[in-house]
């Protein structure tokens, strides 16, 4: 089935098919909506490479490291519903950790002529992510560096990390240690988020006079890196009374680790998580987590990015979002404990 079939069976010029598909300026509704009954009566589907040689694919690919990772699912989430009533698709790469493996999938979506790109968290090494975003609309969730050539979806990282400190501090802990990922000084990101989110960490101890009590234990925001994280910590000979985790998948792998060791939560260990995914929420878990709203963070992207892809702006933004603490009950006194 061709455009000339869709044309012919609605009786209008091939170019007003055209107009239609593009969703030109100037189609009536008339002309659209009978172009539209032609198409679903035909079963017409655009062929994505011919529409590639024509200016636009209307697909946009989205990079991630970890399909078990559900704040990821809460940005494609927001993507999604951002584009859910345009001519959008959404293909994911999920590459894994490895940033070899990452850049040879933002290379396979540019090849396979995206439209534009969101990269969650990407671990490419940074100078390729500028030149591949010099040619394709580019979008970075996480990472706090600026660019003039793409735009950027962040989190307070910092503001997040001494909200959770300053409850647990409040709660009567000082031996608190943060579980975050390693990063990389080889990819050239200078201010990804487990960086921000360490100063933070380190900075609202300092604020409550616990420098010498601060502990930074690196590991993969996955359920086997905080489980492997937890059983560290947690038979050291001056465990840590509380835990926060960079990633709520990251949070549970230390919930599995101290419930091997036969301690219970939060009697014997406040745990914190950042995320807020919906696993914190679950009966069981109740894991007191920071919301740096991952739906709305996938709906900013989606929404600048088609923007770009548009060409109604040209400039780099950047949008910050504000966390928030979820207390849950995964948190208690240390006169509890």
């Amino acid at each position: 089935m061709t455009i000339t079939d869709v044309a012919r069976h609605a009786g209008v010029s091939v170019a007003a098919v055209s107009k239609v598909l593009r969703n030109a300026y100037g189609v009536s509704p008339a002309m659209r909506e009978k172009v539209q009954a032609a198409i679903a009566e035909l079963g017409y589907r655009p062929h994505a490479a011919a529409r590639g040689l024509r200016g636009r694919t209307y697909t946009i690919g989205v990079l991630l490291d970890n399909v078990r990772n559900a704040f990821f699912a809460d940005i494609l989430d927001g993507i999604r519903d951002e584009l859910r009533d345009s001519e959008y698709t959404v293909l994911i790469g999920a590459a894994g950790f490895d940033p070899e493996e990452q850049a040879k999938t933002v290379r396979s979506l540019v090849d396979r002529q995206m439209d534009g790109l969101i990269l969650i968290a990407p671990g490419t090494a940074r100078d390729e992510v500028l030149a591949t975003a010099a040619s394709t609309p580019t979008v970075v969730i996480g990472h706090h560096d600026t660019a003039d050539t793409h735009d950027s979806v962040v989190d307070a990282d910092d503001i997040g990390a001494g909200l959770v400190v300053d409850h647990l501090v409040a709660l009567g802990h000082r031996d608190i240690a943060l579980v975050s990922a390693q990063g990389t000084k080889a990819n050239r990101w200078k201010r990804p988020p487990e960086t921000v989110l360490t100063e933070g960490y380190l900075a609202a101890m300092e604020r409550h006079g616990l420098a010498g009590h601060a502990r930074v234990h690196h590991a993969a925001y996955s359920d086997e890196g905080g489980f492997k994280a937890g059983m560290t910590l947690l038979t050291a000979e001056h465990p840590p009374t509380a835990v926060m985790a960079g990633a709520d998948v990251a949070a549970l792998g230390i919930y599995r680790a101290a419930h091997e060791l036969g301690l219970r939560i939060p009697d014997d260990l406040s745990l914190v998580g950042y995320n807020d995914t919906a696993l914190a929420a679950l009966a069981p878990v109740q894991l007191t987590s920071v919301d740096q709203a991952g739906h709305t963070m996938g709906a900013a992207a989606a929404r600048m990015l088609v923007e770009r892809v548009e060409g109604r702006r040209d400039r780099a933004m950047r949008t910050t979002m504000t966390p928030r603490l979820v207390v849950r009950g995964s948190t208690a006194g240390l006169r509890d404990h």
